[in-house]
């Protein structure tokens, strides 16, 4: 067998402090070579990076800024962009070293390399600090700043209550369409919405006109121009009006019109309002839909009694007599005035569209055309003989029940400004009739309830007299409509822009 002999690697005498290194083309060794040439020359070892304490951005150079979490690569690839001498190296590594987040410092191991001399290259490692300069960043300067928008959505409606804007303020949390207003603004008739942006004016604009039937208009005004570089700055203000038509409306329409709308009647209720006014001959069970595009047309539709206008009445009888319609079923109805029960004899047999509803001993709400008073010419133009004594438009419920019912359940709100109108005690009065309102028209009507968020109330605590309640209301009639437990949802803090209402209907 043939001795083969350990191969032994070399050795050679460094030509500085004489320390035995294998062979390289400097002939020297590392500590000497660190000692001589410092690759890391020219690579700033502190640095600022600017921060926005209101929005949590951070400024990228020149005018942009980002969100960026701490320790994450948006924020890695941010702080090596300060570093100008990286582009004369070769970046091997980066990572952070952990600090105080309080501390606003922020620190990065860097691991690079470089050739010192011919066919050489050194590795070095060393740390880069970074200090966290607060700065407010352009958007949030304008909303910190007074009259900072360029952008205003007015939303009007020429109606008496506000349930509309109860409802679309409830479609708007839902669809989170508030994320780009700076401001919202409570004033009388409407809100305003201000924006930092056109862009985001023009958004809502389109979404208030996707959910209801609305027109606008815009205008301008100038701020501030430039001649030399032909550049202006404009406010932008968008004027958006509601239909004045609302859910449960008794509507009146020229004939010439109603026959446009498929040979309905002039006098028709208002079941539902969506992109379209949904309205049914309460007669016939005929149902159209008046478009905004229609509405705006024929300025001649118009509604002659609202919610205010409501009269309860007691049932005597019901006799189906005609069709069918979803949940709707025409029928005979015999009522008698509230205030007239157990003092005559005075009855009412009227046609409505709320057989399917209706039994003996409940309690109904409709409009009483023989004592309202009724201004509008169109109406006035109507034959008396199709004109119905009362139109009865949905089911009542006893008040002394109602007003004892503690609701399991509570709705949201927007952050809203009251700005300078000074509500009188008659009108916060009437803001909390209008909400009691729109709650029991949630709890009523499930389709409704579609395009709302409803939330359990974790503060909801049944009373122990319930029993005893329940008990004395059952001699009463039926109970009145709840909310099913499974639509409700669990309270999260998704958006800092929205609170909890706190009013709710004890």
């Amino acid at each position: 067998m043939e001795y083969v002999p350990d191969a032994r690697q070399q050795l050679i005498l460094c030509c500085e402090c004489g320390t035995a290194i294998p062979p390289n083309p400097a002939n020297m060794c590392v500590n000497c070579v660190r000692s001589i040439v410092d690759i890391t020359e020219g690579i700033p070892k502190q640095a600022t990076v600017h921060w926005c304490k209101n929005c949590e951005r951070y400024l990228q150079p020149p005018i942009t800024w980002m969100s960026c979490d701490l320790e994450s690569r948006e924020l890695l690839a941010l702080c090596l962009k300060k570093l100008k001498g990286l582009v004369k190296v070769r970046l091997v590594d980066a990572g952070f070293i952990w600090t105080e987040p309080h501390s606003r410092r922020i620190k990065v191991k860097l691991t690079i390399q470089k050739e010192v001399f011919a066919a050489t290259i050194l590795q070095q490692t060393f740390e880069v600090e970074y200090v966290v300069a607060s700065m407010m960043c352009p958007d949030c300067t304008r909303v910190m700043a007074q009259n900072t928008w360029r952008a205003k959505v007015q939303v009007r409606q020429k109606v008496d209550h506000q349930r509309t804007f109860f409802y679309l303020e409830q479609l708007i949390l839902k669809h989170n369409a508030h994320q780009e207003t700076i401001n919202i603004v409570e004033v009388k008739g409407g809100l305003d919405f201000q924006y930092a942006h056109r862009a985001h004016a023009i958004k809502m604009v389109e979404f208030l006109g996707s959910t209801v039937p609305t027109r606008s208009k815009s205008s301008e005004q100038l701020i501030s121009s430039d001649e030399h570089t032909a550049t202006a700055n404009f406010k932008f203000t968008y004027a958006v009006e509601l239909i004045p038509i609302c859910k449960d409306d008794l509507v009146v329409m020229p004939r010439k019109t109603a026959n446009s709308l498929g040979h309905i009647s002039p006098l028709v209720l208002c079941a539902r309002v969506g992109s379209a006014v949904h309205v049914i001959d309460f007669k016939t069970l005929q149902v159209t839909e008046i478009t905004g595009l229609t509405y705006w047309r024929h300025e001649d539709i118009t509604p002659i009694c609202s919610m205010r206008d409501l009269k309860k009445f007691y049932v005597v009888d019901v006799e189906l007599v005609g069709p069918r319609f979803g949940k709707y079923a025409l029928a005979d109805v015999t009522v008698q005035r509230l205030s007239d029960v157990g003092k005559n004899d005075n009855v009412i047999i009227v046609r409505s569209h709320l057989g399917n509803i209706l039994n003996f001993g409940d309690l109904v709400q409709g409009y009483d055309l023989q004592t309202a008073n009724i201004n509008s010419d169109t109406f006035d133009k109507l034959n008396p003989d199709d004109v119905p004594s009362v139109v009865l438009v949905k089911k009542g419920y006893a008040e002394r029940r109602r007003k004892r019912k503690q609701r399991n359940w509570k709705l949201k709100s927007l952050n809203k400004d009251d700005g300078d109108l000074v509500p009188k005690k008659q009108d916060e009065e009437r803001k909390v009739a209008d909400f009691e309102a729109f709650l029991r028209d949630l709890e009523e009507d499930p389709e409704l309830r579609q395009g709302v968020n409803l939330y359990h109330d974790s503060n909801f605590v049944a009373r122990p007299d319930a029993g005893e309640a329940m008990v004395d209301d059952d001699e009463e009639g039926d109970d009145a409509p709840e909310v099913p437990l499974e639509e409700l949802l669990n309270e999260l803090a998704i958006d800092g822009d929205s609170d909890v209402d706190e009013e709710m209907a004890e």
